[in-house]
């Protein structure tokens, strides 16, 4: 196996690992808005998860209305995965 299809590998598993936590992230907007039922237990895994990985964005700023806590609180940490997972996914490619 080359040195350069190695890399290739790990960049697309960076790359992967960034739009999961993203999509994890997503879903839980989504759930949010739609009302989703927070006793099931995929919506609340879904949630704890989304929360874990938005725990250091979620209250950055505050706002009146909760739903645009959540979308901007969740929103912020799934776009900075996406854009930093996807970048150093990019500069571990060109190795």
């Amino acid at each position: 196996m080359s040195t350069r299809s190695t890399y290739g590998g790990a960049a697309r598993l960076i790359a992967v690992i960034a739009d999961i936590a993203a999509l994890i992230i997503g879903l839980w907007i989504l759930m949010y808005l739609l009302g989703a039922n927070r006793g099931n237990e995929l919506v609340s895994f879904i949630h704890d998860a989304a929360t874990w990985l938005a725990g250091w964005s979620y209250d950055l700023f505050t706002f009146d209305k909760e739903w645009m806590q959540v979308v901007f609180g969740y929103g912020l940490a799934a776009v900075i995965y996406l854009a930093i997972g996807h970048i150093f996914a990019s500069r571990v490619r060109r190795i």
